[in-house]
Formats: C-alpha cells, structure tokens, sequence
C-alpha cells in the first residue's frame, strides 16, 4: 500500500552525519529503491512499473541520459532511476482541494522536498491577478488566457520558452516550431546550465556539440579517465559500464575534488558477485583541487610531447590544425604552477601520465565537475587536445564523453530547442514549413533571468523543469519572475516554480513518461535521444493520473493554433492527433533523422550519424580537428575563504529531492551541510558539529548569504568546499558564468564562512 505524503515539512536543523561510505549500490540500494517505490506507488504498481523501464518495449527512464546495453537486464534500472519513476507513476494527487487549502504564499514557505512529496497534478489551475490562491481552470480558458498575453505583447521577443529535459523528441519540435512561428528564439533550456560548455568546446574543435563514443567503446578501452563527474549519484547505471570495462581490461583514472564511494567500489546489484565482494573501480584518484583540471591536462599534454613516439604524428598530420600554436603553448606549461592550480603531487602526475602512455585507446568522460567554471571552455578544449595528440578519436574504444544529466536535454538540442539555431537549421524549417523564422539569436537561461528583471520579457513559459530552483542567484531569479506579466508552467508535479510567479500565472499538468498517451489516431509513442546518440522510442504503459491531463505535444499543438489561428500552415490539429506525422516532418528537417518512423520501431532504435566517430570526418570551419591554445586558468582564493562547488545529494535528482539522506557521504535527516577539509575547518576554527553561514563573495560586491548550515569536516581537496543546491544556488552570481558558454559558474563559487545564528 502507498503511503501518504507528509503533511508538514519535516525538521533539518539537526542533520547526523557518520564516515562516508566507500562503496556503491549492492543490497542497500536494493533496499532503499524497493522502499522509496512502495511508498509511492505500492506493491502491485511497483512490480509492474518497474520492469517496464527501460526495456525496449517499455518506456524510458525519466532520469539520467545514460544509454541502455543492447542486451538488457529485466531490472534495467538503478536506484536514482527507480525512484525517478516512483514520483512520476506515484498514487498520490494534487487536486484543488488542494490549492483551496494551501495560498501562494503558504507554498512559498514550503521545502522543494514537501511540495514534490504532495504527488501528481490533476487540473489545469489558474492564478488571476491579485489572487492568493489558484483555483481551477478550463483548458480552452488557460489557452485563451496565454494567446490573451503573448498577442498583446509589444514584439515576439518579450515571451520567453524555456525547456527542460524531459520534453519528447516530438513535443520539443512542435515547441521550437510554434516559438519560431510566432517570432521568436528566446529557446532558453537547461542546457545552458549544464553541458552548454561541452557543446561550445566540442563544437569548435570537433565539428559537433556532443560526445564521440558508443556504450560498446567503454567495453573496448584501455584507460578511462573520469573527470568532475560523481556516476554512483548521477548516472549509477554507468558503474555496470565501468565494471565490464574493468573485466575487459581498462584502468580507471579518477579526477576529482571528492572522493565518491562509487568510483572507489561498485558493488553490482544484479550479481552475486557483486552483491559480495564488488569490483574496485578507480586505479588513480586524483584529488584535484576545484577548477584545477585545465592545469592538469595542459602539463599531461606538455609530458606527451616531450616523450618520444607518444604523439601520432599520421593523425595530427592528416586530420588535425593548429598544432604548432597549441605545441608552443603547452611546452610552456610549468610544473609549480600545476601543482599549486591542481593541488597534486608531482608523483600522482607522472603516475597518470605512465597510465595514458601505455593506453592505445582512451576516453575522457566527464560532467558538471568540468563545466560550470569561468574556464569551463578553455577546459573541455584542452581534454580534446590531449585526445587529439595520441588519436583518440574516430576509433573504437576512443573519444569524448560528456555525460548528461538528463533524460533527453540531448534531443530537445538536436530538434532545435537552441536560442542560437545554425542558419542551416533555420532554413530546413522555412522551406519544410513555408515561414521565415526569426534570425536573430534570443536569450539563453542568464540572458532570460536579466530580460525578465529589466522588463524586456514578459511572459514566461516552462515546458517542464523548475526553472527558479534551477537558476543561480536565486533572489534576483526570483525578483525577475515576480515582474513577468504571466509565467506558465507544464508540470507533473509540484515544485517551487509554480509559488514564485508573475502577476498571472497557470500550472498545466500533463502526462509523464509512464502514461499511456491516446491520441485521435490511436495510442502513441515517443521518442528520446540518450547522452551517446541513441534515438528509441518510449511506451508509456499506465494509465493517466487524471482525464484532465493533456501530453506535451497536446498542449503545444492547441496553444499554437490557439495563438496562430487561420494564419499558420502548420498542421497543428494532424500533428496532435498522430506523432507518427510529426516524425515525418522532422526526417525532412533535421540530418540523421531520414526515414524516422521506420528506424525507430526497430527494439533499441537507431544511432545518429556522428562524422567524427564514423568516419574520422570534423566539420568544423577549418574542415580539420583543431587544436586550441589558451592561457591556463584557475581558481585563486584570498586568504581564509574557500571554493565551494554545488553538488547533489544521493536522494536528489536535479532540483526533485526525494528525501533528507546522502548515505554514501554519511548525511542522514537534512541537507543544510557543508563538506569542509578538517584542516582548512580547524584554521578558520570551524568546529565539526559547528553552524555557520555561507557568503558568497564577487566582484559587484553583493552579499549573497545562504544561513545556518552545519560544518561536516570531509576529506575534500585542500581550499574547497561543497554544499548541495538548490539551497546555495543563492550565492552563485547570475553574471558569474563560464566565457564562451555563458554557464552558471556554479562549481567555483568564492565564499567565507562566518558563525552562524544557529550556534
């Protein structure tokens, strides 16, 4: 039987903490992913829901983008994931009876934990102008009310559409499609706080914004090397990968400012083996200072060059350009600088650079740890750089891996959620739809927040996310939402988003992942592309939380018309009734998806063609591999503050926190924490146990404080710091942002620590 979500928020002002722990998953995570699904769906829904996941005739996982094997385990899932589901299919609802008994202002004193506990959404819900409370709505009323605002703005390009990951292939298509059809590329997506450096870096100097490797070159690789990237919390279903890579003979190179428990030992659910003993990951764990990894990859670049017969000299000759800047470059790197940027030891080093010698092929994954610094750019550029020097990419076993964090926040990008569509793009839309889109490039996530502040957006759209807990400087994201004349949010579920609105506002719910979807032509499927280029389609299977819920593609499809009317040519009304018609389109526009419908009802879908992996082909502008010469970055702090990165706890997904634990790190019952060296927390004289608050220092001179967080000494790098978001999104300045990118630079955040209140 289901439980009942709790109906006050729960205590955290006393969070327990004990050692961290030092392996991942095994009976635990059984335990716990078994407990946190009954209690959402109960027993029967449990068994059959989660045996459904991932499967190919199933649906996909709402969590992480990892891709699935080609043959898969009945339990295809891990914990993340299972309780990821568990929160979609849960039996708890969300009705007005609700919202009659909560105000606005009662759910903005709420925790993100209390309002996502609450359960599914059930009615479109209607906040009028003045009003304290929402009170239910009619769809042709909710679409009468947006069309009302978005036609009565002064240019297209005060409405903002923002995205967040979870948006079906289709659905993000017709977004784009409807948002460039009314005029504007304000296409803002979570994107931009997460791997839009990846794609920046990978653009430039390889042709194409994503990662160059299959699942099967993780299983053919002889030195993997993990950077800025926690997989037993993020994306657990990467340790199995790990794990056969390990089988196969690969070694691991750990680079982080943290020990995770799992890179240091996977214990394998689905194994006996596993269950007992587990298999040791990491060969090498680098316990790099925070924003120290351009530093480290520059210097391992500069040993390459200098050992002879370690470059492959035939590839850089046929395939690369701009070698001899970069060779200038690198050789200049120095080994005192290194050490201090990075925090190593010179041992350590010329450990790892024995490792990457005797590899033949070698892929670097990494994720937030890398992307979400001043210099995240530079930094990606230069662990293509160090690829590019021994050929490791565009052969088996090599390559590039940034690995997203989202279900399909890859293929809302590749259908053209994208405030800076490529005019090829733009082109395939006019002559496939007969309008001419808007050329200008819009605002992205940083850019939307500042619109909104200074009264140039007025209207907000979410399809999807939680877009105020997402963002950085959370009392100016906040500000700027209040200004907005109207804010929209699709949802399944309750989040701080819908208590922190314009002066209108709606929550439109919709079908989640695991619903079936019946449409005027019958059931539909949707598809997903994972964070490796794999497109498959996904089933929904239960039946709708409410008959009041429309799918994404619905929603889009009558808001269009709705907004469009007699005067667009897109066939809105065909596209809603069959998704099939959709896919045809999108074969016409986006390369790699040409004869869509048929490639993807083959079980596991298909690969999108990637040149560089396939064919050793980089369209890029010099048609060539580039390598980049740039000056080495790094943090430097001022005498006693430290750098603090942002992270997720275990029982977190994104900005969903599924309960107040971290047990790999020790946290039980509360999440205000800060991880501090114990020999940087005994020179501030900050006592374990001890309360304090975290302020954030940066060049406006602003005082960003995120109070009355408990002092956890944890063996972090030397100077570094880490403490769980959204609680410190606060302190991340909404101009501190990564070059290039424009990402929140949200794992490089300068702060002091100063007692707290709570002592």
């Amino acid at each position: 039987m289901a439980g009942k979500p709790p109906q006050g928020d729960p205590v955290q002002d006393a969070p327990q903490v004990a050692a961290p722990k030092h392996a991942a998953a095994g009976l635990p995570a059984i335990g716990h992913t078994l407990r946190a699904a009954q209690q959402q769906m109960g027993v029967r829904r449990t068994a059959l829901t989660l045996l459904r996941v991932n499967q190919k005739d199933g649906f996909d996982c709402p969590g992480c983008a990892w891709p699935e094997p080609e043959h898969r385990h009945k339990a295809e899932f891990c914990e993340n994931g299972a309780k990821a589901v568990a929160e979609e299919a849960t039996l708890r609802r969300v009705t007005p009876d609700f919202f009659a008994a909560h105000s606005v202002a009662d759910l903005a004193t709420r925790s993100g934990y209390w309002l996502g506990q609450q359960g599914r959404l059930t009615h479109p819900m209607y906040l009028a102008e003045g009003a304290e409370y929402y009170a239910p709505v009619s769809w042709e009323r909710a679409f009468d009310i947006i069309a009302e605002e978005l036609t009565a703005l002064g240019s297209p390009d005060e409405a903002l559409f923002y995205t967040s990951g979870r948006t079906s292939n289709e659905a993000a298509f017709l977004y784009q499609l409807f948002a460039r059809e009314f005029g504007t590329n304000n296409l803002p997506d979570c994107s931009n706080m997460c791997h839009e450096s990846s794609g920046s870096a990978l653009s430039e100097t390889i042709g194409i914004g994503k990662g160059s490797v299959l699942l099967e070159d993780l299983y053919k690789a002889d030195l993997i090397i993990v950077a800025g990237q926690n997989p037993g919390t993020n994306h657990p279903r990467m340790l199995s990968a790990l794990e056969k890579a390990k089988t196969n003979g690969a070694r691991i190179i750990t680079v982080n400012p943290l020990p995770e428990a799992g890179m240091e030992r996977f214990k394998n659910p689905q194994t006996p083996q596993g269950m007992l003993k587990g298999a040791a990951l990491t060969d090498l764990f680098l316990q790099i200072r925070i924003g120290g990894d351009q530093a480290l990859f520059r210097l391992l670049n500069k040993l390459i060059l200098e050992t002879e017969g370690a470059v492959d000299e035939a590839f850089v000759s046929e395939h690369t350009h701009g070698y001899e800047e970069f060779a200038q470059s690198a050789c200049a790197a120095d080994w005192d600088e290194t050490l201090t940027a990075t925090g190593l030891t010179r041992a350590q080093i010329d450990e790892a650079l024995r490792m990457v010698l005797a590899s033949k092929r070698t892929i670097v994954c990494w994720a937030m740890g890398l992307t979400q610094h001043k210099h995240s750019v530079p930094t990606i550029r230069e662990v293509v750089n160090f690829l590019l020097l021994r050929g490791n990419i565009g052969r088996p076993g090599a390559g590039v891996c940034p690995v997203r964090g989202h279900s399909n926040v890859q293929g809302d990008r590749t259908m053209g959620i994208f405030e800076r569509p490529a005019p090829a793009f733009l082109d395939a839309l006019e002559r496939e739809f007969g309008f001419a889109p808007p050329r200008e490039h819009g605002y992205d996530v940083v850019r939307a927040i500042r619109a909104m502040r200074d009264d140039k957006a007025k209207v907000f759209f979410a399809m999807g996310g939680n877009f105020v807990s997402a963002s950085p400087d959370t009392e100016v994201t906040e500000a700027a939402m209040r200004r907005a004349r109207l804010t929209v949010h699709v949802s399944t579920k309750l989040n701080r988003s819908h208590a922190v609105t314009g002066a209108r506002a709606l929550i439109l719910p919709t079908l989640g992942r695991t619903e079936r979807d019946l449409q005027g032509s019958g059931e539909q499927v949707v598809t997903v592309e994972d964070s490796m280029g794999m497109v498959h389609a996904s089933h929904g299977r239960l039946e709708p939380a409410s008959e009041h819920l429309l799918s994404e593609t619905a929603i889009v499809c009558r808001l269009a018309r709705r907004v469009l009317g007699e005067g667009s040519r897109t066939p809105w009304e065909e596209f809603e009734k069959d998704y099939a018609t959709i896919r045809d389109r999108i074969a016409k526009v986006v390369p790699g998806f040409e004869d869509f419908n048929a490639r993807v009802a083959e079980p596991g879908g298909f690969a999108l063609p990637h040149a560089p992996r396939d064919e050793r082909r980089f369209p890029t502008a010099t048609g060539k591999a580039n390598f980049t010469a740039a000056p080495v970055e790094y943090p430097k702090l001022p005498a006693g503050r430290l750098l603090l990165q942002t992270l997720r706890s275990h029982d977190q997904y994104n900005t969903t926190i599924y309960g107040l634990d971290d047990r790999y790190r020790g946290i039980k019952n509360g999440r205000r924490v800060v991880l501090v060296n114990p020999e940087d927390a005994r020179e501030l004289g900050l006592a374990d146990g001890s309360y304090t608050d975290l302020v954030s220092e940066w060049q406006d001179g602003v005082e960003r404080r995120a109070p009355g967080f408990r002092v956890v000494h944890y063996p972090t790098a030397r100077g570094c710091a880490a403490a769980y978001y959204p609680e410190t999104n606060v302190l991340v300045p909404l101009d501190a942002t990564a070059d290039t990118s424009n990402t929140p630079a949200s794992k490089s955040v300068v702060v002091r620590l100063e007692q707290s209140a709570a002592n």
